[in-house]
């Protein structure tokens, strides 16, 4: 973007505060991915109450366009994370007569104006993502009171005394209100209603059974065989069909997925005349974090990730599960487990949900995965890193109440503590060639008391299902214990180099594990920002270093892409989401497209 001066006074919006949010937001993560060239046709316009951008209307610069858009002004705010600038205010002005457009409707309707008309089907898609994520904000908003009061009820008023997996699952009944660092629409679930949501997200920390679907035991595939499955899990004869215990098995179904959804399935996979259908409800559930992953009542230390036929985080990020992921997770969880074995210092602190059990009948939305999580949690707050900046019961946040019983009320004790170790493990596994997914909602922060009275803090890792792994370093540290590639379903999981090893580092771990709180920190004024962010970068030099810097080796591969580097990947979630076809956007895994954003770890900083 250029810089020019002229005098433009920046109009009042009357958008309410959830449209307001959701705009700025909205807005701000176009001019980061360079939407319709927001950010490379750009001027920057300094005015008297800050900077602006002026967006011709043409392609090639000029404003000489006639049945597509008019040149648009966007007021401007300083960033730092992951883009130089951000929105300042809910508004896009026609430069033409002036008209202030601060609705999402009329400021989407003018972007899409300026796009290319094959994209105008993406826009449109987005547009109502939009207007189902507003929904749900408003509705988040008039129901806040009424969830941390039933959640202080069912477990206590002081979130830091959540304890065990049970109670753990309030923790993420608060971060499902916590907008994503990145991806703007992040609490719109396509195509659910709000009864829906009240019965079924997690948000609400509903309770419902599940249903379930008797398949004929030929055409699905369990690992292990059926013993291996939960001991709780029905048999036929349990769900009212005893004729059919020697020939069926029982695979559940999510309720949102019945109906149309799993009859398309049924049809599709020629199992529609030999599939029944239980009348029976089995198994009490509540949702966590993820919404099709549930955990069960009658065991707490199992989760049933099951298929659903909606989206998030983009209409393209659907909530199945294709039967590779789960051969990938099982695989990722093995790799996981060798290298532990290798490194000792990390047997006690690094926990690994069991993800080698689960059943498939060739169909996305025909699965599930039994996760098991370890034992020896019941006295432990288990909180996913989503819910630390989550309001919790009385306004203050979650990591407030944390950094109060374990750091002596000081959260960047805590926050330190958790990028130790966090930066240790992650950057270790990038020195045998892997980097993993494991972003806010897949770590949960372990947190207990020791016999002598000190804090100790653990990470729980889950959905290995989808790392990078740079095939040349696993070889080269892993010798005949590495992994054939074969052993994998996904072929984009591995490369020759470190490029997307370090990519995924930086976007996952730096951005949304490390990153995120250092600006949502400062945000709510529990620290100056370059204070937070030098302790996120001594961490994670610290780690690097322990790699070693020589020529060629990790350390000096990550201080170079991750610490000195001018500019770091940074996720186009919307982009390659909704707005843009694969072939349009060229991704060829819409969650690892990237552009790119200021290196806020670099020492002089481009944090403003």
């Amino acid at each position: 973007m250029t810089a020019a001066t002229e005098t433009l006074t920046a109009p009042a919006t009357d958008s309410g505060p959830e449209e307001h949010e959701l705009l700025v937001r909205v807005l701000s993560a176009l001019l980061r991915e360079d939407v319709v060239g927001l950010r490379s046709r750009g001027t920057v316009l300094e005015r008297p109450d800050g900077p602006w951008l002026r967006l011709p209307a043409g392609s090639d610069g000029t404003d000489e366009i006639s049945e597509a858009g008019e040149a648009l002004l966007l007021p401007l705010a300083p960033d730092g994370y992951q883009a130089e600038y951000a929105a300042r205010l809910p508004l896009l002005v026609r430069e033409s007569d002036g008209a202030r457009l601060s609705t999402l409707d009329d400021v989407l309707g003018a972007v899409r104006a300026l796009a290319d008309p094959l994209d105008h089907e993406g826009f449109d898609a987005f547009t109502e993502e939009c207007r189902q994520t507003l929904a749900t904000l408003r509705l988040h908003a008039a129901t806040q009171d009424e969830l941390t009061a039933a959640l202080a009820d069912r477990h206590g008023p002081d979130p830091a005394r959540w304890a065990g997996l049970t109670a753990g699952l309030a923790h993420d009944a608060l971060a499902a209100r916590v907008d994503h660092p990145v991806y703007p629409a992040s609490r719109g679930r396509s195509g659910l209603n709000e009864d829906q949501l009240r019965a079924y997200a997690p948000e609400f920390a509903p309770r419902f059974a599940l249903r379930w679907l008797l398949l004929p035991r030929a055409a699905v595939t369990v690992t292990g065989g059926p013993d291996a499955l939960p001991a709780c899990w029905p048999h036929p004869v349990d769900l009212g069909h005893p004729d059919l215990d020697d020939s069926h098995i029982a695979l559940p179904v999510h309720p949102l997925s019945l109906g149309a959804p799993l009859d398309a399935a049924l049809r599709e996979t020629g199992l529609a005349e030999d599939a029944v259908l239980s009348e029976h409800s089995w198994l009490g559930a509540v949702p966590t974090l993820s919404m099709r992953t549930v955990a069960l009542d009658a065991d707490p230390q199992v989760h049933l990730k099951l298929p659903l036929a909606t989206a998030t985080l983009g209409l393209r990020n659907r909530r199945t599960i294709k039967p590779r992921t789960l051969i990938d997770g099982a695989a990722g969880q093995r790799l996981l487990e060798t290298v532990i074995a290798r490194e000792p210092r990390f047997r006690e602190t690094i926990l690994q949900a069991d993800e080698t059990v689960y059943a498939h009948a060739d169909h996305e939305l025909l699965a599930v995965l039994c996760r098991r999580y370890p034992a020896g949690l019941d006295g432990s707050a288990v909180v996913p890193l989503a819910a630390l900046l989550a309001p919790a019961p009385g306004g203050r946040l979650v990591i407030d109440h944390l950094a109060e019983r374990f750091y002596g009320g000081d959260p960047l004790a805590l926050l330190d503590a958790c990028l130790t170790l966090l930066f240790d493990w992650q950057t270790t596994l990038f020195g045998y060639g892997i980097g993993l997914e494991s972003h806010q909602q897949n770590i949960s922060l372990v947190l207990d008391r020791t016999d002598a009275g000190g804090t100790r803090v653990r990470l729980l890792f889950k959905d290995n299902d989808a790392p990078r792994i740079n095939t040349v370093r696993l070889r080269e540290r892993l010798g005949a214990d590495a992994p054939d590639p074969a052993d994998f379903a996904d072929p984009r999981i591995f490369s020759e180099s470190d490029g997307p090893v370090a990519d995924m580092l930086a976007t996952i771990t730096v951005h949304l594990c490390a990153g995120s709180y250092a600006f949502g920190l400062a945000r709510h004024g529990r620290a100056p920002l370059d204070r937070l962010l030098e302790l996120v970068r001594d961490r994670l030099a610290e780690a690097v270093e322990r790699l070693g810097t020589g020529p060629g080796e990790p350390g000096a591969v990550l201080r170079e892409k991750l610490l000195d580097a001018p500019h770091l990947p940074v996720k186009a979630m919307v982009s390659a989401g909704t707005l843009l076809s694969k072939e349009r956007s060229g991704a060829a895994d819409i969650n690892k497209h990237y552009t790119t954003g200021p290196n806020y770890l670099l020492p002089t900083g481009n944090v403003r």
